[in-house]
């Protein structure tokens, strides 16, 4: 038996599977993310490790003895966040997550500081990114800074309780601006930028090697007596990857989750820095994958649930499935500040066309239809930088909604698979690599694309209407990124 664990933003996810790959069990816990401040996003890191005994005891309850069977465990996580620990691996603080903006100036020190990060790291240092949240900490909270032992990735800091171990994989890693992505390993020239060193840094694996097995104490409290072999792992989109196949050159997937993802696996390394497209490693050996990020996705569907109090499903499921044509409102869905195409962590949402008229409906089919359009530019970023994409399969809380499919199908004009039943999301993905790790057999053998349930293709009727509309989201940013509200 092999075991995966996620550790998303709004919860931690468990995925249980045999050797043939087939899902034995699955459980989640919430989390919540505060927000003391606006634009600020951060995170217990002790809630994913009680999260993460949840999980283990739901799936106890379930599988008793098919998690006793358990040999290898895999970890993904949410990327970039700041988890800073003392020198007895304690967390000094909360930790600063992925889609936090209040670093936005340090990113400009540590470019002008060093003229050659960009070139060298293939990517444009960005807010969300790790390294800079360092620089504020170590302006802002010196006290804390100066007691910073090692830096940890969110699902790292539960390695660390699971294993005693320091380490992290290639994919996570990329996202912390420290690495050298090309040569897979630390840059000591980014460190220096950003003011840390080496021995701060954990042990790099690849996604696929094993890092260490759990401690006898959490094995008897998992009632895991084999103590299982834990997994490099991967970022969450990476683990997605390998949990849908998408690990070979040109294979790809959309992702509809809290933040918005279309991701290209690559034989080779290639940035796109000036369209803020990431340029990483992937979770696989001697592979990179090239993705753009939406920072608000599901959470702008959200957003706009909080605001008419109305569960998200409900707002999209009054809209039916049949597509027509775009909604009059236009949005730019930039609620947390934006990463690719524009990378600028000031910038907020923008809501056009209201009239008097405006009702609950009209505003829903904006979000999505803004979201489908925040894809298309993506898309076009990816694409100037080499990429092919003739069709993407789809997975995320999103997918439910086969109205918002045909829209994005539309939007970009390809067509969009849906996996078979079954989870092929990040915790899949990490249970994948936890049985590569315990079994060492071939990757690519294992990480094998699953059966399309169904194909979502463009609705030619709507095309036209959309190309239109598209054009005038690609205006809305140019003409408003100098406004800046306090």
């Amino acid at each position: 038996m092999y075991l995966g664990l996620d550790f998303g933003t709004s919860s931690v996810k468990g995925v249980l599977i045999d050797a043939k790959q087939k899902i034995i069990a699955t459980a989640s816990s919430p989390l919540k993310v505060s927000r003391p401040h606006p634009g600020w996003s951060e995170q217990n890191p002790d809630d994913w490790w009680k999260a993460a005994n949840k999980v283990i005891a739901a799936l106890r309850k379930m599988k008793p003895k098919a998690v006793a069977a358990v040999e290898g465990i895999g970890l993904s996580g949410q990327q970039h966040g700041a988890t800073l620990v003392d020198k007895d691996g304690k967390p000094l603080r909360d930790c600063i997550l992925w889609n936090d903006a209040r670093s936005f100036k340090e990113c400009e020190e540590i470019m002008e500081g060093e003229p050659r990060a960009v070139p060298h790291s293939g990517n444009i240092v960005l807010a969300g990114y790790t390294a800079p949240k360092l620089v504020w900490v170590k302006k802002h909270e010196p006290k804390i800074y100066d007691k910073v032992a090692k830096v940890l990735l969110p699902k790292d800091y539960v390695r660390l309780r699971m294993t005693g171990d320091y380490a992290s994989d290639m994919s996570d890693s990329s996202g912390t601006y420290w690495l050298d992505i090309g040569e897979r390993k630390w840059s000591d020239l980014l460190l220096k930028a950003g003011g840390m060193r080496r021995d701060q840094m954990p042990e790099l694996f690849e996604g696929t090697d094993p890092t260490g097995r759990l401690t006898p104490s959490v094995a008897k409290a998992w009632g895991m007596p084999k103590r299982p072999v834990v997994a490099g792992g991967g970022g969450d989109n990476a683990a997605s990857a390998c949990g849908i196949g998408a690990v070979t050159d040109g294979a790809g997937f959309v992702s509809i989750g809290t933040s918005g993802v279309i991701f290209v696996s690559n034989d080779k390394w290639s940035p796109n820095a000036k369209r803020m497209v990431h340029a990483f490693c992937h979770a696989t050996p001697n592979t990179w994958h090239q993705m753009s990020v939406i920072l608000s996705a599901t959470a702008s569907l959200e957003w706009l649930a909080g605001v008419l109090q109305t569960p998200a499903p409900q707002l999209t499921k009054a809209l039916g499935i049949k597509l027509k044509g775009p909604s009059s409102t236009l949005m730019l869905p930039y609620l947390s500040g934006e990463r690719s195409p524009v990378g600028d962590a000031q910038v907020r949402g923008v809501m056009m066309g209201l009239g008097h008229e405006t009702e609950r409906n009209t505003l829903t089919h904006g979000v999505l239809d803004a979201l489908a359009f925040a894809f298309k530019d993506n898309m076009e970023a990816l694409e100037e930088g080499g990429a092919k994409i003739n069709r993407l399969m789809a997975v995320g809380g999103g997918t439910k909604s086969e109205l918002w499919l045909k829209i994005i199908a539309t939007v970009l004009g390809i067509p969009i698979d849906l996996p078979a039943a079954g989870d092929v999301g990040g915790a899949f993905g990490a249970a994948r690599m936890g049985l590569v790790a315990a079994t060492g057999e071939d990757f690519r053998k294992v990480f094998t694309k699953p059966k399309v349930a169904r194909t979502i293709t463009p609705e030619k009727a709507a095309k036209a209407a959309y190309d239109d509309q598209f054009q005038r989201y690609k205006q809305i940013y140019p003409a408003i990124k100098e406004i800046k509200l306090s």
